[in-house]
């Protein structure tokens, strides 16, 4: 019994104990609680109700909130990473510099992407409706994405059985073209790359939600998108597709427009017109469900022509004049300011003066080719060639315009065809001047002494009479030789023994300075052969040269950008008209007077003949076998050049003067240009002049001797050009080895006597011709409204 008792006594112990023990809870660690707590919550909450119900929330309610456990590291992830776009790209887009002539008209575009940014109120309504149908039509009311539309388009494909539905919003489609979203380190894997972009496109979809109010957005994606053929951005769509602007397009463009967006080459109305068509349909079908236009309009529409910019004016045409403006910027802008785009840039272009020198050159030399027995291959011959064309070995030109009183480029011709050759003749070709060099080397003779009516030997060049030139000696055009003339008589008759006389009294680093001081670039040889036009340069710099003349001495170097604009209209650039005193004001007035001379009775008389008959100067060459025909003339405000010739020198035609090949070119240009309001007005001085006693033989001033042989006279000089007071004539005082027997001789006379001749200016009552000084300043090249 006790024995029982005892075990009874235990199991009643043992029943006891357990009955008050509860089942033993695992204590929850404090890091699962902190990072499972919201599983731990769930648990608890259910745990009191009936078990399927307990289920089924537990069966919704853990992958939901292991969802959200996956998605905060993944949002705060791309988050940070769409932390890192600068928004202020959005908004940054390359689009082409626009190229203005001087009247505003544009020239064309160039550098950045073909896209012109404007303002959305600058575009039509109805594309607007159009591009929110075809692509986004909730965008007023997502924020960055549009999670029904995306849901929506997830049905339909799964319905479809594919990818028929897009769901990317106009901000997304901005995210993507305005960043580089591709991840590098996730180029081994294609779908992964792709998983990551569209996470990083929500991101960053959010974030310019954000910063962006709703019509900016729809205004930088506008702007920003691609339409084909190089094409970026509604106005330069409508411009290209349609030939207007971007607020004038009517629903059916702005439905075709915007259709063609998800395939624009593949639809392009330029390719494929049946294709573009259904792709405004659809468009203005999905109009008419949004609410956008009613089903009339779109019918209306539908039935509408579709009418594009035909084939014929598809084709970019180059042009000389932006072939310069290019060159020049390379020279002014910062790499990146080229390729990003977006200026304005002034030129000093004249568009109509451009267009009728390109016109007058080829017309010209198309009448030369059209000729009996023409030579060499005409351009229509090559045109006719089978592609791909070999490079043209027709007959070229050049014409360069430019202003006087600013250097500013008003028209630059490189050649027939900017499309045809690509080589720049007025800047890239550099061709023996001939004989436009010789007014250089009358010039350079003046500053050293030498007068228009000193007398100079027309005669064969005897051996060791000039300096470097052996047994050299050239002969005159016409084969003839004319004695003892005046200076000025070699310049317009274009005597070449007289002027290889008149550069060896300059002396060839005379000739070599001024050559350089009015922008020659080539340094000049130092032989004879150089006063007869042996240097080469482009016709741009012998045009820029050949200003010195009307000017009075003074250069403005050459350009052809007067100002640069951002796209903010703030200016980036300005080309200060800057000059220089390149030689003196009196040898180049005088200079000018005799090139006056060459128009009137000289080797440019037939420019009356013309019908040119404004006060002009200018001088025509000829290289030797008529390689290179040259003619550059200036009136008060311009100066142009014009040279003809093949790329390969050779012989043009026989007698291929610069008077025939060039001289009508000129006479043409100028013409129209006078017409413009570039007047050809007189070629005034306002230089001082005083009038001088001198010897027609040596230049110097006048002595007895001079008087006796009959060989003093009165010239009015400038007062930079007046001989010095002790600079009286060596020749007439006992050498007959320098004038020749026949000049009498003259004994030394005091400069202070009474006997010897004074330098004394004279009355306005004499008789000597006179430049009179004027108060006025020359009037400046500029065109008239």
């Amino acid at each position: 019994m006790p024995k029982r008792n005892s075990k009874a006594q235990g199991n009643g112990q043992n029943s006891s104990s357990n009955r008050r023990r509860k089942p033993a809870r695992k204590r929850v660690g404090f890091g699962t609680l902190v990072l499972f707590w919201p599983l731990i919550l769930l648990q608890r909450i259910t745990a009191p109700l009936p078990g399927f119900q307990r289920f089924l929330i537990r069966l919704v309610g853990h992958p939901a909130l292991l969802a959200i456990y996956f998605l905060i590291p993944l949002v705060l992830f791309y988050y940070a990473r769409a932390r890192n776009y600068d928004m202020a790209k959005v908004e940054e887009m390359p689009e082409r510099s626009v190229v203005l002539d001087r009247r505003g008209k544009e020239l064309g575009r160039i550098h950045g992407e073909k896209r012109d940014i404007i303002d959305i109120s600058k575009i039509s309504q109805d594309f607007i409706f159009a591009i929110l149908a075809r692509e986004d039509e909730r965008f007023y009311k997502h924020r960055g994405v549009d999670w029904i539309g995306f849901g929506r388009a997830t049905l339909r494909n799964v319905k479809d059985m594919g990818m028929t539905q897009g769901a990317s919003t106009l901000t997304m489609q901005l995210a993507r073209n305005s960043y580089n979203l591709n991840a590098d380190w996730l180029s081994f894997s294609d779908p992964l790359q792709d998983l990551d972009r569209k996470f990083l496109e929500i991101a960053v979809s959010y974030r310019i939600e954000g910063n962006y109010e709703k019509q900016e957005i729809l205004e930088h994606y506008v702007n920003r998108i691609f339409w084909g053929h190089t094409i970026r951005g509604i106005e330069e769509a409508s411009r290209t597709y349609f030939e207007k602007h971007a607020k004038d397009l009517t629903l059916s463009e702005s439905a075709l427009l915007a259709g063609i967006v998800r395939g624009p080459n593949a639809f392009s109305p330029f390719r494929d017109i049946p294709d573009a068509i259904k792709e405004r349909d659809a468009t203005l079908d999905r109009m008419v469900d949004a609410e956008f236009i009613t089903k009339e309009q779109a019918d209306a529409a539908k039935a509408e022509e579709v009418k594009v910019r035909p084939e014929w004016r598809r084709v970019f045409h180059d042009s000389w004049a932006m072939d310069a403006v290019r060159r020049e910027l390379e020279r002014i802008l910062e790499e990146e300011d080229i390729e990003f785009g977006g200026l304005q840039i002034t030129t000093t272009i004249d568009s109509l003066v451009q267009q009728k020198a390109e016109e007058s050159l080829n017309s010209h030399l198309r009448s030369f080719e059209r000729s009996a027995g023409y030579p060499h291959q005409t351009r229509a011959a090559w045109q006719d060639l089978p592609e791909p064309k070999p490079n043209p070995k027709y007959i070229q030109g050049s014409v360069v315009v430019i202003e006087n009183l600013t250097g500013s480029i008003v028209a630059t011709v490189g050649g027939r065809d900017a499309d045809e050759s690509k080589f720049n003749r007025s800047t890239q070709a550099r061709r023996q001047v001939g004989s436009t060099f010789k007014p250089f080397v009358y010039l350079s003779a003046f500053e050293r002494g030498l007068r228009p009516d000193t007398m100079i030997s027309d005669d064969p060049l005897k051996p060791g009479e000039v300096k470097g030139a052996g047994r050299w000696s050239p002969s005159n055009s016409d084969g003839k030789f004319n004695g003892w003339q005046p200076a000025s008589y070699g310049l317009i008759r274009s005597r070449n023994t007289m002027s290889v006389r008149v550069g060896n009294y300059a002396g060839n680093a005379k000739v070599a300075e001024v050559a350089e001081a009015v922008g020659f670039e080539q340094p000049l040889q130092k032989d004879p052969t150089a006063f007869l036009g042996t240097l080469e340069a482009s016709p741009e710099e012998l045009a820029s040269a050949f200003t010195v003349f009307p000017n009075g001495g003074e250069r403005y170097p050459p350009r052809i950008i007067a100002e640069i604009r951002d796209r903010n209209g703030e200016v980036q650039f300005s080309n200060p008209q800057l000059s220089y005193q390149a030689v003196g004001n009196g040898s180049a007035w005088t200079t000018s007077q005799i090139l006056h001379e060459v128009m009137e009775r000289g080797t440019g008389a037939s420019v009356k003949r013309l019908g040119f008959h404004k006060p002009c100067g200018g001088k025509t060459g000829t290289t030797n076998d008529y390689k290179d025909a040259w003619f550059v003339g200036y009136t008060s405000s311009l100066t142009c050049a014009v040279w003809v010739g093949l790329d390969q020198p050779k012989t043009t035609i026989n007698r291929g003067y610069g008077s025939v090949l060039a001289l009508p070119v000129w006479a043409e240009v100028m013409k129209t240009a006078d017409r413009l309001g570039y007047k050809a007005e007189g070629l005034r001085s306002k230089l001082s002049f005083t009038d001088c006693r001198l010897c027609r033989t040596s230049g110097q001033r006048a002595t007895e001797g001079c008087e006796e042989a009959g060989e003093a006279y009165t010239d009015s000089v400038p007062l930079d050009l007046v001989p010095g007071p002790g600079s009286f004539c060596q020749i007439h005082q006992g050498d007959p080895s320098i004038a020749g027997d026949n000049v009498p001789k003259a004994r030394p006379v005091d400069p202070e006597s009474e006997s010897a001749p004074k330098a004394v200016p004279v009355s306005p009552s004499n008789d000597v011709p006179r430049a009179v000084p004027v108060e006025e300043p020359v009037p400046r090249a500029l065109p008239v409204e």
